[in-house]
């Protein structure tokens, strides 16, 4: 990999001697790491833990995620080590229930972290600002299955008109991506002195779009995965002198060799990945300075064409779907049964007005005639009922068919109806099982697309 000219220059008047080796590491091969889904009752395996992170294990080679049932049934999500240090910000610093944000959020990597995280009670708001991307998210949370979660699809000045609503908010701020040059070697083309500045300053704006949203005393996390001192400790320095924010300290343990700053006092961690195992990676924790929390935004009255409607009549049945339906509130959109948690529905309600809903709670399922057809969202929710469905445990090869949207042979001697298919005790999704077939219901924008299938696969479970 060649590396850039200026990149080099700069990052060695940085690290002086420690220089060259970085740049061998930069040449090595890429760590892999997991982390598993307590949650849905995932084995740790048989591999070294990361030091940092309860549920993050390094994995001797990379697996056929694409290909191992278990990674789309939300059992594990593929992620860089570093950034699970992310783990001991929200354990020194959120002991009760909060409402937090993860600002750019996409693929979803920290948000099924937080999910973990965050006390029982909490409400995650994760949000993207491209549209796609956003899809992206709410898919590989849907797999992680804790329904305590919002998606939207929002500019962060949008959000920063909720004021005060968030008690936590996470910024892993787009950056120059210094840090990755190793896992994408491509970005080395795409990286200049003028990017680093041009991002540095739209860090800083974004801070300054959301920072009203945060209240009085509450927590922001700010990272990068990069490593120049513009978008890291200059940019922390800025928010403590222009927002009055104070720089938390983290309690570190010596053997996982963070670095701290490089520049100004303040408390700041860096990965580097010729000292820790994993890739770049820069967080700071700042706590907001204490103040009166204002009123925040509350939702518009509805429109006044449906006043005076009946409210839809929720069928029966789905309350049978999940457990603890009483804390769940049910409406009905387009057809469509979503399960909100009681505890986040007045919220649910304010950001309805303000922002793009992606998704929210549990899409329970979809009203066709006196039909109720089961969603994939329920199948995959930690609080779905399994006991209200026929299940199916079926083989690797099967799984992989079902993946691939492709038509199921259950035996005969199986319920015809709704079907929860399982993988290894986790479930997949649902079929609709006919006798002689069985249609699948797996989602079609889901599926396993490609035709290739590698010689060997390496799995999880092996």
């Amino acid at each position: 990999m060649a590396l850039p000219i200026e990149f080099i220059t700069r990052t060695r008047a940085l690290l002086g001697e420690e220089y060259d080796k970085l740049e061998a590491a930069l040449q090595a091969d890429v760590p892999v790491s997991i982390r598993i889904n307590r949650n849905k009752g995932t084995k740790a395996p048989s591999t070294p833990q990361v030091g940092w992170s309860e549920t993050g294990y390094y994995l001797p080679e990379r697996l056929s995620f694409t290909f191992d049932p278990l990674f789309h049934a939300g059992a594990y999500y593929v992620q860089e080590a570093s950034s699970m240090f992310l783990e001991q910000a929200i354990r020194n610093f959120v002991s009760e229930p909060v409402k937090c944000l993860d600002l750019c959020a996409a693929p979803g990597g920290k948000s099924t972290h937080l999910l973990n995280l965050l006390p029982e009670g909490s409400l995650l708001v994760s949000n993207e600002v491209i549209r796609t991307r956003s899809n992206i998210l709410a898919e590989n949370i849907t797999k992680w299955g804790n329904p305590n979660n919002i998606v939207t699809n929002n500019d962060p000045e949008d959000i920063g008109r909720l004021t005060h609503l968030f008690d936590v908010i996470v910024t892993d701020v787009p950056c120059s991506g210094e840090g990755m040059f190793r896992k994408d070697t491509d970005s080395t083309g795409e990286w200049s002195v003028a990017n680093v500045n041009l991002c540095a300053a739209r860090q800083r704006r974004i801070i300054h779009d959301i920072w009203n949203a945060l209240k009085p005393g509450g927590l922001l996390i700010y990272s990068t995965c990069t490593y120049n001192t513009e978008e890291d400790e200059d940019n922390i320095h800025y928010i403590i002198e222009e927002l009055g924010a104070e720089a938390l300290s983290i309690p570190i343990r010596d053997e996982w060799q963070i670095t701290g700053p490089l520049r100004h006092a303040h408390p700041v961690y860096r990965f580097f990945p010729h000292k820790t195992k994993g890739e770049g990676f820069f967080l700071a924790a700042l706590r907001k300075a204490s103040g009166e929390v204002d009123e925040i935004i509350r939702p518009k009255s509805k429109n006044k064409k449906d006043k005076g409607k009946a409210a839809p009549v929720i069928p029966p049945v789905v309350n049978k779907w999940i457990q603890e339906p009483d804390s769940f509130r049910m409406e009905i959109f387009n057809d469509t049964i979503q399960a909100i948690p009681s505890i986040h529905y007045d919220t649910w309600q304010l950001l309805s007005t303000q922002l793009r809903i992606v998704s929210a709670g549990i899409r329970i399922g979809e009203i066709k005639g006196k039909d109720i057809l089961p969603a994939h969202s329920l199948a995959l929710s930690t609080a779905l009922n399994k006991e209200a469905f026929t299940c199916a445990e079926v083989s690797w090869d099967d799984a992989i068919k079902y993946l691939k949207k492709e038509v199921l042979l259950l035996p005969a001697e199986i319920e015809k109806g709704y079907v929860l298919v399982y993988y290894q005790g986790f479930p997949l999704g649902f079929v609709k099982h006919l006798g002689n077939r069985a249609n699948n219901l797996y989602p079609q924008e889901w599926r396993i697309r490609t035709g290739y299938m590698p010689e060997q696969i390496q799995l999880l479970t092996d």
